[in-house]
């Protein structure tokens, strides 16, 4: 193209006209669903919606970006400090050239540790935008300090920047805030990167997150999206990465963490409260994939902070 200078820069990301274009397929963001993940960065635009199965926490260090997200526009600028579910297809669709953000993506085990309202969890997870209303001057040296920490290795420092993280995502709720969705936000217009498969994706993601605790199976779930589930168990693999049951899995498990993590409960009440249909089942499950059972899981964490949540 005449006149645009277009590199590559980092693993598959291209610059032009001063913004980062980012390669989807050189992201690994997907394939660490239980590792905390912070970067700072500038945004990249996206040509296709972005799924992955953490929350996604953004903090604007300068400039602009917009995202699109479920049926809406969200736009982020210098100072705001953003909380979505990731597991709602999104892109970066605008940046300003000179955009810094920092982003972390955090395991859902750490989203449910957050000590939200009912109704705010519930609608974050449907594909709301929480969004501070005006910025902060603390948060740009916090964000710089927590960064640092969740990067550094050191168990200690990571448990106590994602502590001070969780409170001060906590603390968004308790001040003037904004909450974006597809009711309050400028709507969006059709995108031309959606597809009947996508909009069959997003419709499960919005099923699952709302109905993932009670007793849900493939049938159930590509229902919600007028599929064959055969159908549904395809495409949802091949668009996200993960099998329909491994994501519900995720999900409970997920919870049951946290749960097991900040509540008094016995081992049987956070089963089945996850959504598990049976103890057995629920410890099958926890020990294949945290690799020890929900009572060790409970005092290890008390005594050791983790990166991981699963």
């Amino acid at each position: 193209m005449k006149g645009k200078r277009n590199v590559l820069d980092g693993a598959g990301a291209g610059r032009m006209d001063g913004k980062r274009y980012w390669d989807l397929r050189a992201s690994e963001v997907e394939r660490r669903p239980g590792t905390v993940v912070a970067l700072c960065e500038q945004p990249g635009l996206m040509v296709a919606p972005h799924w992955h199965a953490q929350a996604e926490v953004n903090y604007v260090l300068r400039g602009r970006m917009e995202y699109r997200m479920e049926g809406y526009h969200a736009v982020l600028g210098a100072g705001d400090l953003a909380l979505f579910w990731g597991g709602m297809p999104h892109r970066v669709v605008d940046t300003d050239a000179d955009t810094l953000y920092q982003v972390v993506h955090l395991p859902l085990f750490h989203f449910f540790r957050l000590r939200l309202s009912a109704e705010l969890q519930r609608r974050i997870m449907r594909g709301a935008t929480l969004v501070t209303d005006g910025p902060q001057a603390e948060d740009g040296f916090a964000f710089g300090r927590w960064g640092q920490a969740l990067s550094s290795g050191n168990l200690r420092r990571v448990g106590h920047a994602l502590d001070e993280l969780l409170l001060r995502l906590e603390r968004i709720e308790l001040e003037p805030h904004r909450l974006i969705d597809i009711d309050s936000a400028r709507p969006a217009p059709p995108d031309p990167a959606d597809s009947p498969t996508l909009d069959s994706v997003r419709r499960m993601c919005v099923f699952i997150a709302a109905n993932f605790r009670d007793d849900i199976d493939s049938a159930a779930i590509a229902a919600a999206a007028d599929i064959h589930p055969n159908y549904a168990m395809t495409v949802f693999k091949r668009c996200t990465g993960l099998s329909l049951s491994a994501y519900v899995s995720l999900l409970r498990l997920s919870y049951a963490q946290a749960l097991l993590a900040d509540d008094g409960a016995s081992v049987l009440q956070v089963a089945l409260e996850s959504g598990f249909g049976s103890l057995s089942a629920f410890n099958k499950c926890f020990r294949k994939k945290a690799g020890m059972t929900p009572s060790e899981f409970k005092r290890e964490h008390r005594a050791v902070p983790s990166l991981t949540g699963t």
